[in-house]
This record gives structure tokens, C-alpha cells and sequence, in this order.
């Protein structure tokens, strides 16, 4: 049985890395590396005129980086899987790839063979992750779905369990005393409790901060 090989694109602008990964992908039976890119912008109208299954795509690269590489790709070759490969693991670039249309986000450091596999599973209609950031993905997707708290809110909350009192929450924040109070007002509302000591507990206990 022949099984078709994988049409895989790269996007990267370390040269380095971007061999490395294409000597991956062609050394592997059925794997295809077809075209790769030192920069989003340079990929933007190629990857639109070739058939390609998947864009391993890097985020930080000039000219244009990978999320809005993706944003401006996604709408015009939907059945393009795209799968960040980064060295940024934070909140933002994993979620701003994922709204943007990322189907996957790898870190650089991933073993080839998980690579190769990620491909594959991503190919087939999964969403492949490093662990570190599926557990982020996981926990951020619980706090926003769970948690009656602003991020505002939350960053107050998380200074108090920290000690710090409120002129000094204010002055790490940049507010000034009467915000602060407002927001602990509010939180304590949320929350239901009536002390800081009872806000911080609440707030740990339900994995709020």
C-alpha cells in the first residue's frame, strides 16, 4: 500500500534551524519538506499558490512574524494545518497563535521524532501540544470560564496573597489607594467573604490565583 507522503512547509528565520528541520522532514519516509521561508512575509503568496498540508510556523521573525502570518493565511487556505514552533511558551503567543488559527504549538526544543509525530496527528485533525503548554492552555481556559474575578481583579488578589498591603498593591500597579480599595470592595462582593484573609483563602482554594 503506498501511502501519500505528508507536504510540509517551513517557516523560520534561523537558517539553522530551518535546515536542520527540512533534513528532518525529507529524511523521514513519508515526509515531504516542499518549500521553506526566512520570514512570514516571504511565505504569504507561495503558501497561497502551493499545495501544502502543513506550515511549521516560527512567531518571532522579521518583516512579518508567524501569528499574523497565520491570521492573513488561515481564511484563505482553511485546510492548511498550522503548527507554531516556538521558544516562547507565555500566555499570549500561545493564545494569540491559536486565535489567529494554529492548529498545534510545539516548542523549539521538541525531540524530532515528537516533531515528526505532531505532524502526523495534527494532519489528522488533532491539536498537538507541548505538555508545558497544554497544561497553560488548560488551566488559563479554566480561570476564564470559572473565575468571577477581572484579570484586574485577579492581579489584586494575587499581590494580597503575596503580603503585600494596599498602598504597596497600588504602587506596584500603578493605581492609586481609592481604585485599589474599590476593586478589593468588589472582589470581596464576588467572592462573598468579608476579610482580605478570607479573600486570598477563597481565592486559592477555587485555584483563582
Amino acid at each position: 500500500m503506498i501511502t501519500e507522503n505528508i507536504h510540509v512547509a517551513i517557516v523560520e528565520d534561523d537558517p539553522e534551524i530551518r535546515q536542520t528541520l527540512a533534513l528532518i522532514i525529507d529524511g523521514t519516509a513519508g515526509f515531504w519538506c516542499k518549500l521553506t521561508f526566512e520570514n512570514g512575509k516571504e511565505a504569504l503568496k507561495p503558501l497561497q499558490e502551493n499545495y501544502v498540508d502543513v506550515v511549521l510556523m516560527d512567531i518571532e521573525m522579521p518583516k512579518m512574524n508567524g501569528i499574523e502570518c497565520v491570521r492573513r493565511l488561515k481564511p484563505l487556505k482553511p485546510e492548511v494545518d498550522f503548527l507554531m514552533l516556538s521558544i516562547r511558551q507565555d500566555d499570549e503567543a500561545v493564545f494569540q497563535s491559536i486565535c489567529a488559527g494554529a492548529s498545534g504549538y510545539l516548542l523549539k526544543d521538541t525531540p524530532p521524532a515528537e516533531l515528526l509525530v505532531a505532524i502526523q496527528e495534527v494532519k489528522a485533525g488533532g491539536a498537538p501540544m507541548s505538555a508545558g503548554i497544554a497544561r497553560k492552555v488548560i488551566q488559563s481556559f479554566h480561570q476564564l470560564k470559572a473565575s468571577p474575578l477581572s484579570e484586574r481583579e485577579t492581579e489584586i488578589l494575587r499581590l494580597l496573597s503575596q503580603g503585600m498591603n494596599y498602598k504597596s498593591v497600588a504602587k506596584s500597579l500603578f493605581l492609586s489607594p481609592h481604585t485599589v480599595k474599590t476593586h478589593i470592595k468588589n472582589i470581596y462582593g464576588k467572592l462573598h467573604v468579608n476579610s482580605r484573609a478570607e479573600a486570598v483563602r477563597k481565592g486559592i482554594e477555587d485555584k483563582l490565583i
